[in-house]
């Protein structure tokens, strides 16, 4: 049984082997009938393509063949083309060389033709100023005048007959600039005048001080008068008492230290005690009030102006002005005066008003040093705004209000026209009987200087001057042209304040007696 079992595993095992050796040889009969298909395929499909690429190398060429003849045609064309449009160029080009050789001859012709008409020119001429000049000669042979006399025969027509129309030229564009410019003027004066209307007060060269009676006069002097001597050797002042009742007098041209005597005596006089002791412990305490009034009055000055970022020691310089006159007008109210009407002006005119008020205040701050300190106010101003930074517009407007230099600014302008109008308003300032006589004598003087002038008056405080001529002599246009030399000569010669009015006054009269 086992072997039997043995025997049919044995003919498995081998009829296995036999199956697979037999399927392995069928399978590589197959593969390499396979392989041979596959080889001749790829033989076959080789051979096609070479064919394939031999046809299209050929259609290729075919075809660049084809391209290169359109394009030979196509350059063929275009070169036929391009040498019929020269030879068109080339044929305009010889005809437009046919008319300019027409043209060159015509020119040519004309300027012969001018040449020769320029000559007969030369010669017509030549006749003309021969021809003329035997004219001139028979003329001045008939009139018997040279011809420079008859030039200024006709030269003098016609300087009579420009008079006229000058005059007349002169009148017209004043008229019309007088009442454009002051109507415009006066409104913009009058509504700035309102708008800074402020107190004056003048002040001389003495201050007075009221006594409660005579008996503190001796008092005053002191016992061989030291006390008077004390009084006068600390503050610099002369001290005068006379025998005018219940007053003493205080002299001196410096008014600060007016004012410190001033308050000292005061106070002496209502404390009783006066002795040389008290009176030094009274002027101290007065130098210490007038200091604090400086810089009270300078702040006083800002606020009133409006004009901010000022340096403390301008500010001490402006309260200063408090006690400075000119002409007997209180400088820092001035000052005040003018600041608010170059500021006022400047609104008026659409300007900002901030750099004309600040140099209308700071205008007359060189006249707050004493006269140890040399130079013009104008030139010490300078410096001193100068040394505190100010702008250079402020210093402009303060470097031109008197004419010295022209100005630079539109504000400059006003500060000089506000300083004017301050100075010059009715009762602004004092005037000597000696300078105003002179001032009106000057006025007088150069009228009279005029060939033709009658009679000359100067009127309103030098304000007008009222010229009578000569009807004969001035005739109705040579007036007009008087009135304005007048005008011009006391513009360059005189130093006023405001304007002079001048009038001109030409009257013919005819008299006759009835009898």
């Amino acid at each position: 049984m086992m072997i039997t079992v043995i025997a049919a595993v044995v003919a498995f095992a081998v009829g296995s082997l036999i199956f697979f050796y037999v399927g392995i040889q069928y399978r590589k009969k197959i593969a390499e009938s396979t392989v041979k298909s596959a080889e001749q395929q790829a033989e076959k499909i080789i051979e096609d393509g070479k064919k394939d690429a031999e046809r299209v190398k050929k259609e290729a060429i075919l075809q660049a063949k084809d391209e290169m003849m359109k394009k030979k045609d196509e350059i063929e064309n275009e070169a036929k083309s391009r040498k019929k449009e020269l030879q068109e160029i080339e044929n305009r080009i010889n005809q437009r060389q046919d008319l300019v050789d027409k043209r060159a001859a015509l020119i040519e012709e004309k300027e012969n033709n001018i040449i020769k008409k320029s000559d007969e020119l030369n010669k017509k001429e030549q006749d003309l100023a021969k021809a003329k000049d035997r004219e001139i000669e028979q003329l001045s042979k008939i009139s018997q005048m040279s011809v420079e006399e008859a030039k200024a025969t006709i030269m003098e027509k016609l300087q009579d007959d420009m008079k006229s129309e000058i005059a007349n030229y002169i009148h017209t564009e004043q008229e019309k600039a007088k009442e454009e410019c002051d109507k415009k003027a006066k409104e913009i004066l009058v509504q700035s005048i309102q708008k800074c209307a402020t107190n004056h007060t003048s002040e001389a060269t003495v201050t007075t001080v009221s006594l409660p009676n005579d008996d503190l006069k001796g008092r005053i002097i002191g016992r061989e008068g030291r006390n008077i001597k004390t009084i006068e050797t600390l503050t610099g002042i002369d001290l005068i008492i006379d025998d005018t009742p219940d007053v003493i007098v205080l002299s001196s041209f410096d008014p600060i230290r007016r004012e410190v005597a001033r308050i000292a005596l005061e106070r002496l006089i209502a404390d009783g005690r006066i002795h040389p002791g008290k009176i030094e412990e009274m002027i101290e305490k007065a130098k210490v009030e007038v200091e604090n009034t400086i810089k009270e009055e300078g702040e006083r000055a800002l606020y009133e102006t409006g004009v901010v970022n000022v340096h403390p020691d301008l500010v001490k310089l402006l309260g200063k002005l408090r006690y400075r006159t000119s002409y007997g007008q209180n400088v820092l109210n001035h000052s005040i005066e003018v600041s608010n009407l170059a500021g006022t002006l400047a609104v008026e005119l659409g300007l900002d008003p901030t750099i004309a008020k600040r140099a209308g205040l700071l205008h007359d701050i060189g006249k707050s040093f004493d006269h140890d300190v040399e130079g013009t106010h104008v030139s010490l101003g300078i410096d001193l705004l100068r040394k505190y930074k100010e702008k250079e517009e402020v210093i402009w407007g303060m470097e031109a209000h008197h004419g010295d230099t022209d100005p630079k600014t539109i504000e400059a302008v006003l500060v000089t026209a506000a300083d004017i109008v301050s100075a010059s308003r009715p009762g602004a300032r004092k005037e000597t009987v000696s300078t105003y006589i002179k001032r009106l004598q000057k006025l007088e003087e150069i009228c009279n200087g005029y060939k033709g002038v009658e009679k000359s008056y100067a009127i309103q405080a030098g304000r007008e001057v009222r010229i009578i001529v000569k009807p004969e002599q001035v005739d109705d246009d040579s007036m007009i042209i008087m009135a304005r030399n007048v005008a011009n000569q006391i513009e360059n010669e005189m130093i006023y304040p405001g304007q002079i009015k001048v009038n001109v006054i030409r009257e013919t009269r005819a008299v006759e007696l009835a009898k």
